[in-house]
Formats: C-alpha cells, sequence, structure tokens
C-alpha cells in the first residue's frame, strides 16, 4: 500500500493491488479496538455484503450459486440492504474518532457527503447529488446511482464507507436488489463514457477527496 497523504493525524493509503473483504475486515477491528484513525481506498474481488436492514428477498440467486460465480458473501453489522463489489470499484474506508475530534455522526456523514460531491465534480466534470429517499449518491441528469454508501459507528469510532463504481462491469449488482432498488438504477463512470486516463483519474479522486475532506475535521 502507498501511504500519499498525512494530516490532521489521519493518514490516507492507496491500495495498488486487490483486497479482498475479510482482510479489510481484520484490520477494521484492529483500529476500532487501537481507535487509530486512517483513510483506505482500494479495491475488492467480487463479493456482495448485507447489512442490519438486509431484506431476504433482495438477494435474487441462491447462495451456493454465488460461489458458483466466485463470488463471496459476507453479512454485516453496517447500515443499509446489500450491495456489491468488484473490481473497478474505488472503495473507501473511513476510520475517525468522533468522540476525539467532538465530530457528531450527523456532520460526518455531512462531510462525507460533501467530499464526495466536490471531488467527483472537479475530477470528472460530473454532477451527484443525495437522494432523500436512499443513501448514496446519484447522478443530476440520469437519476443513476454511482456511489453506495454505507457507515458504522460503534463506541464513537467510524469504520465502512463508499463505494463508486468506475470501471467495474456492475454485473455482482444483478445478483441483488442493491439497497432496495433495481440493478438498472446504478451506472458507472464507464457507462458514462467517462473512462478516459481511468488509472491517474482514480489517483486524482482520491486526493481530492482527502484533500476536502481532511479541511473539514476539527
Amino acid at each position: 500500500m502507498q501511504k500519499f497523504l498525512h494530516q490532521k493525524g489521519l493518514p490516507s493509503y492507496l491500495f495498488p493491488s486487490i483486497v479482498s473483504y475479510q482482510r479489510y475486515l481484520d484490520f477494521q477491528e484492529n483500529a476500532r479496538k487501537n481507535r487509530r484513525e486512517s483513510m483506505l481506498f482500494l479495491e475488492h474481488s467480487p463479493c456482495l455484503t448485507g447489512g442490519i436492514g438486509a431484506k431476504a428477498e433482495n438477494l435474487l440467486v441462491p447462495e451456493v450459486r454465488l460461489k458458483e460465480l466466485g463470488v463471496d458473501f459476507v453479512s454485516l453489522p453496517r447500515g443499509g440492504d446489500f450491495t456489491a463489489h468488484e473490481p473497478g470499484q474505488i472503495v473507501g474506508y473511513l476510520h475517525i474518532d468522533l468522540k476525539k475530534r467532538g465530530l457528531s455522526l450527523g456532520d460526518f456523514l455531512r462531510n462525507l457527503n460533501e467530499s464526495l460531491v466536490v471531488a467527483v465534480k472537479d475530477t470528472w466534470g460530473l454532477e451527484v447529488e443525495e437522494n432523500p429517499k436512499s443513501p448514496g449518491l446519484y447522478t443530476k441528469d440520469s437519476k443513476k446511482k454511482l456511489i453506495s454508501e454505507g457507515i458504522y459507528a460503534k463506541s464513537y469510532f467510524t469504520s465502512f464507507g463508499f463505494a463508486l463504481n468506475g470501471i467495474n462491469s456492475l454485473f455482482t449488482f444483478s445478483l441483488i436488489n442493491p439497497c432496495g432498488a433495481r440493478s438498472e438504477d446504478m451506472v458507472s463512470l464507464s457507462a458514462l463514457g467517462l473512462s478516459a486516463g481511468y488509472p491517474e483519474k482514480r489517483k486524482e479522486f482520491v486526493f481530492r477527496f482527502s484533500k476536502h475532506f481532511l479541511s473539514l475535521l476539527p
């Protein structure tokens, strides 16, 4: 992994290779135990995750079929329904000590969304916005979901974060009703014709997001 920023006592890391979901879960638990803050940006191998609000009918295939497809399935304590990860996404995990920083969860979430909106606009010239009826961020023009979000805050320490669909195929989303919606409502940068120069644009987005998010932290 590559450390690319360290401000306000918060190191940021960009992983150059695929990271298994279980590896992240192990990291997260250790970070929470030691209240060690960081931001991680990475990609996962194909997997489906279900939060505490996940409804059985939103998983569209039997778990045995997932194994045949090489897709892992993980139940999680975070909020939200089912979502998907696959190579080509930009996944960001935020481990923030809200108590130490005197930050409310509401302010944290507002800072997160503001930073995502600014970074997407500055990197790709694309406007995204919130949907008051559903978590995540959506393209302003087509109302398609580009960014999924799921935050877990235990003992005033956050984990999990967001997943932006970059050059991923979106196949894994076809196996679920993502966050209770239709897989057809998901979109990626590739589908929007914005995949040109992606490796460098990915780095640019991560840097822009991190800088803005850190600027909002107490």
